[in-house]
């Protein structure tokens, strides 16, 4: 494909997602003017890319739909949730259009042209073809056109009950204006008629609307008024080289100055604006619009160069994965020139060595803010799902989110939005009653999903919550003993019975349907949450609802960790997770009486002996060191033999081989070539919680 297809590939996958965030707004809020307008700028703007790019049947489906809004913005056909169902159905057959022309399954004719009919049998009378290829035209230009209008009302204005002042109102509400009244035309007062209007006006007008939209203010009295609409600037389709006109040359082409008197005035090399007011032949109004007018085209066209110059560029996902494999790479050789140099008394390697570290931990983090972006964009695309799926079930439901701005890891939001899809077709299917059982409880007909994201510190926690019935814990254990998943005589806390839901094969639906009952779902979610490095947790209290909280670790890519020994081997402790050392003598093992359990400060912590976890030999030091970590479960320890210190740690996935390996979840290269395992500590203390309630049975 060419160059302006792959282009058009990029831009209408934004494009697309725009147009369904501005319709499932739009849904919610139908009076909102500027959410119709949202519609038909996306509408518009792909449709003159499609164009471009050859990719007619686009154009012509983006036409008819265009069309549509096109009658709703001027208030001649009715916004309803089944044009907002329609136009959503062209989306998704757009997208399919699009990867059709990029090696995707081909798309059923018939399909686009009940699509088609559907779009013109709403137009009805008012349906026209589309014209041309789609192409844009001047006057059709993409993003925002500025234009120079001068307003002269007729004199007897007033006697027809019209309200100028009104219609500059309207004409401001399209866009950015700049309005000038012009008062050289007002007559001494003793030769005023106050029933006659002798003012005129100029507006500088910077609008996505184009000249008809600006001529349709005026429409009911074109014919008794002079109006000019002329338009000097649109995003850079009109020569953008150089600075704008000169003050001259505008009060030229308005009329306001003959050419003749210009030249004679430019003669005199005088500031020009000064000279015309003292010389009577301009007036001092028509020069501050003019001012105006040269003011708003140049910062428009600063601005915009700036942003075609600095603002940002597209990368290709591919080569930024690749970049920062290599800052990983680089960090691991900036640790082993760290540790070649400390060994040597030379303190000029001493110097560059401390030099690359400082450049290197910069590099990286730079390039890791890179890959970091606004978890909003995901959260905008479940607005759809929820309003499918709750029109499937039956159910009003609707979604709000929360810290849309907040930033994750590219990679990491890349593979969180299965678990998220999991996790609100369950509230939506579980949680949220039907209107009818919802109103009798007391609550509005309407339910409420809430999708929200917050840093809390080196971690991200993303909770799905809804104002449903709760979750029913009889049931949920009944459900796990019926399944054999649970003995009957087994005692659990709150937190252990809500955690039944995440056991593969566990589901309280009553039968299997298109949404629920396999008893996979929660299963796939905690799989995928801790596949991240993350944990899932939840709450719920009856008749209010539930919460899922998902806490995930801001990249994958490098970590800070704690190095440690355990005999001959060493290991990376997550520096996120911990929060003190302790040492742990022979006597105060002893004290314990078999258990492991250490007094901090009078508190009793568990503890997990590495050594015997991972059957690691060698002979136990006489004081070892124990790693307090802060866990979802609460306080845990993990007996080490010695400290080494903090680690910029490259995470490296493990082979497949040992993908499986329970309680590690990947490993680094220190700086002397040797490898270390990053350990799972969430995974090591739910292994040794259930050692222990084994060992009890």
């Amino acid at each position: 494909m060419s160059s302006i297809a792959d282009t058009f590939r990029d831009e209408a996958a934004e494009l697309l997602q725009e147009l369904e965030a501005a319709l499932l707004a739009l849904e919610e809020t139908p009076d909102e003017t500027a959410l119709v307008d949202r519609v038909f700028r996306a509408l518009h703007t792909l449709k003159g890319a499609g164009g471009l790019a050859g990719f007619d049947i686009v154009a012509e489906l983006c036409h008819e739909a265009e069309t549509t809004f096109e009658e709703v913005r001027s208030g001649e056909h009715p916004l309803d949730r089944e044009l907002v169902s329609l136009t959503l159905a062209a989306k998704d057959l757009l997208r399919l259009l699009i990867e059709a022309e990029f090696g995707g399954a081909p798309v059923d004719p018939a399909r686009v042209s009940r699509l088609l009919t559907s779009f013109r049998q709403r137009l009805g009378e008012n349906y026209a073809p589309a014209a041309g290829s789609g192409l844009l035209t001047e006057n059709a230009a993409p993003g925002l056109s500025t234009y120079r209008i001068r307003f002269r009302p007729g004199p007897g204005i007033f006697r027809q009950g019209i309200q100028p002042q009104l219609l500059l109102g309207e004409l401001c509400r399209l866009g950015d204006a700049v309005v000038g009244a012009q008062l050289d035309r007002v007559p001494p007062l003793d030769q005023l008629d106050p029933e006659e209007c002798h003012v005129y006006w100029d507006v500088i007008l910077t609008t996505a609307e184009d000249e008809n939209a600006i001529r349709d203010v005026f429409i009911f009295v074109e014919d008794d008024c002079e109006l000019g609409v002329q338009l000097i600037d649109n995003d850079g389709l009109l020569d953008d080289a150089g600075d704008y006109k000169k003050l001259g040359e505008i009060l030229v082409e308005r009329g306001d100055l003959p050419e003749a008197d210009l030249e004679k005035f430019l003669a005199e090399k005088k500031r020009l604006g000064e000279t015309l007011i003292a010389a009577g032949v301009v007036a001092g109004g028509q020069i501050d619009s003019a001012l105006a007018e040269q003011e708003r085209v140049q910062r428009l066209r600063r601005e915009r160069q700036t942003a075609e110059t600095s603002d940002s560029i597209r990368v290709k996902s591919e080569r930024l994965d690749k970049l920062v494999n290599l800052i990983g790479e680089l960090v691991t050789v900036q640790a082993r020139l760290s540790q070649l140099a400390n060994g040597r008394e030379d303190a000029a390697l001493l110097a560059v060595s401390e030099e690359v570290e400082r450049l290197t931990w910069e590099l990286r983090d730079q390039v890791l803010t890179i890959r970091m972006l606004p978890i909003g964009s995901t959260f905008s695309r479940f607005k759809r799902l929820v309003r499918d799926l709750g029109d499937e079930l039956g159910k009003d439901v609707m979604l709000f989110t929360e810290g849309g701005e907040t930033e994750l890891d590219k990679t990491v939001i890349e593979r969180l939005g299965a678990p998220l899809v999991h996790l609100i077709r369950n509230s939506i299917d579980h949680g949220i009653e039907r209107p009818e059982e919802r109103r009798a409880a007391g609550k509005p007909a309407k339910g409420r999903i809430t999708l929200a994201a917050e840093h809390s510190g080196a971690n991200v926690l993303i909770s799905v919550a809804d104002d449903g019935m709760g979750l029913d814990r009889d049931k949920i254990r009944a459900k796990a003993i019926e399944r054999g998943l649970l003995a009957p005589q087994a005692e659990l806390l709150d937190r252990e019975i809500l955690n039944l839901i995440f056991l593969p094969g566990f589901s309280t639906a009553e039968q299997v349907s298109s949404v629920s009952g396999r008893g996979v779902g929660m299963d796939v979610v905690r799989q995928a949450i801790e596949s991240l490095r993350g944990s899932v947790e939840v709450s719920s209290e009856p008749g209010r609802g539930t919460r899922f909280t998902l806490k995930l670790p801001l990249t994958l890519a490098i970590i800070e960790g704690l190095l440690v020994d355990v005999g001959r081997e060493r290991f990376i402790l997550p520096l996120a997770d911990v929060e003190e050392c302790i040492a742990l003598t022979q006597a105060d093992a002893a004290a314990a009486h078999g258990r492991n359990l250490v007094n901090v400060r009078g508190e009793l912590v568990p503890y997990v002996p590495l050594r015997e976890t991972f059957s690691l030999p060698g002979e136990r030091p006489a004081i070892e060191q124990i790693v307090i970590a802060r866990l979802d479960a609460g306080r845990v320890g993990f007996v080490v033999d010695r400290v080494v210190g903090e680690h910029q740690t490259v995470i490296k996935n493990l082979g497949r081989f040992y993908q499986g390996v329970s309680g590690v979840s990947g490993a680094t290269i220190l700086g002397d070539g040797h490898v270390a395992l990053i350990l799972d500590l969430p995974q090591l203390a739910a292994q040794a919680e259930q050692r222990e309630l084994l060992a009890c049975r």
